[in-house]
């Protein structure tokens, strides 16, 4: 394969790479904890939009249950959309790891 050929093709992986963190971004993941009473929102990009919690979750005696209760959900929702990017980029890559491209 000559340079230039190579060229165009990282070019066009490059240009499809983009493309998929717009879908990406589009895209969104949720993650619910303590039975569907605490949910978060991300999209797969890892940013979250939304923090959903039920008032019966809510006590104020107990505050430290809802504190546990929304970390592992915003932690499960970012593990959720880092899979999603992977999942996406290593469609591109042919599942090659290539330094800088994980989520």
């Amino acid at each position: 394969m000559n340079i230039a050929k190579m060229m165009k093709e990282a070019q066009r992986m490059q240009e499809r790479m983009a493309e998929a963190q717009v879908a990406l971004a589009s895209r969104t993941v949720e993650a619910t904890t303590g039975g569907g009473k605490v949910k978060v929102t991300a999209t797969g990009t890892g940013d979250v939009t939304a923090i959903k919690i039920d008032p019966q979750v809510v006590d104020p005696n107990d505050v430290e249950m809802l504190e546990d209760l929304v970390l592992t959900a915003v932690k499960q929702a970012l593990e959720d959309a880092k899979k999603l990017g992977s999942d996406e980029m290593g469609k591109l890559t042919g599942g090659m790891k290539i330094p800088g491209l994980s989520m």
